[in-house]
């Protein structure tokens, strides 16, 4: 992917006929049309959803390739490959940690009584306790994000030691071809969540080991990010980036099922990306907890917990929850008359 090397200006005023601007290389201001970013095969997101519903004029999004996993995501945000990136809000935290120059600014996924990520097993196996599965295999999109902090929290509730955990070995698949390396025994386990589950619920002959609501209940699971540069120089975008995907995530909350499975089928199909847009007779819920996918300090501190617990993150190294976030581009945040929807 090429990389602008353009010189950023403000823009002056937030206007609904048009886009915030930048210069050139002579220094011309041009408009800011697009905002680029990494998507998922088989599924739309909210950011997808907000645009297709028409939120996000005169912004437009330009899909750029599909991630394996929310980690390559948010590096791809904090190379400035992207504008915007979505990753387990874990994972964002050590990237933060880490130093890296970004933002939690909504949420992009949750769990909840009809979304959630399972991890699974042929109706036959052995496998039942978390001891049952040292020496095994599992199935994850990626390292380092939602379903390895998933994972190693469910063996040690179940009283697998360290050392122990270290004989589970994570084997890193594509999530469409999570279930097929299951069913021809690759794997021992496999992660599986939204459409992708329950197709292979559908098919039959599999069975849950255990879920994240299992471990969590219902919380916010992933974040949306952008650069802290990007806001600053880009203000009105990243709020109508914000507002637009905060938007989407309440008209599916409050449409009628069939209607937003309808919409995410036609987006499947227009898009031309070799997908199936069946896919989308799974969708359920909208997953996230919070109006317009807002971002509380519990939705942070759980996490910063749990990495200092296991021992991948020191507490200092990142401050207050409070501090790793912001919902001031949100119009739903408190003080601020929301939009109607639908």
């Amino acid at each position: 992917m090429h990389r602008c090397f353009l010189l950023v200006l403000l823009a002056l005023a937030l206007s609904c006929n048009r886009a915030p601007e930048q210069a050139d290389s002579t220094g011309a201001s041009v408009e800011l049309k697009e905002l680029r970013y990494l998507g998922s095969h088989g599924a739309v997101s909210f950011a997808e959803l907000g645009e297709d519903l028409g939120y996000l004029a005169p912004l437009r999004l330009k899909w750029v390739g599909n991630v394996l996993g929310g980690p390559e995501a948010i590096q791809a945000v904090t190379s400035g490959d992207v504008e915007f990136g979505s990753a387990a809000t874990g994972s964002v935290i050590k990237l933060l940690a880490a130093g890296a120059p970004i933002q939690q600014v909504l949420a992009s996924s949750g769990v909840d009584d009809l979304t959630w990520g399972g991890y699974f097993v042929l109706e036959n196996s052995p496998l039942h306790l978390a001891r049952d599965a040292i020496g095994k295999k599992f199935a994850v999109n990626t390292l380092g994000a939602h379903a390895e902090f998933m994972i190693r929290e469910w063996l040690r509730r179940g009283n697998v030691s360290h050392e122990q955990a270290k004989q589970v070995t994570l084997v890193v698949t594509p999530p469409a071809n999570s279930e097929q390396t299951l069913r021809q025994g690759q794997v021992d386990i496999a992660g599986l969540s939204g459409v992708l589950r329950d197709r292979a619920l559908e098919r039959g002959g599999l069975r849950p080991l255990f879920t994240d609501r299992d471990l969590f209940g219902n919380f916010n699971a992933t974040t949306y990010v952008m650069r802290k540069s990007f806001i600053a120089e880009h203000s009105d975008a990243a709020r109508q980036f914000v507002a637009s995907t905060a938007r989407a995530i309440e008209w599916a909350r409050k449409t009628p099922p069939d209607v937003v499975r309808s919409r995410l089928r036609d987006i499947l199909q227009r898009r031309n990306r070799g997908e199936d847009p069946t896919l989308a007779k799974f969708w359920h819920s909208v997953g996230i907890r919070s109006q317009g996918g807002l971002l509380a300090d519990q939705d942070v501190q759980m996490w910063i917990d749990w990495l200092t617990r296991e021992g991948d993150l020191q507490r200092d190294k990142v401050g207050p929850a409070s501090a790793l976030y912001t919902n001031n581009l949100n119009p739903y945040r408190p003080g601020q008359t929301p939009p109607s929807e639908p």
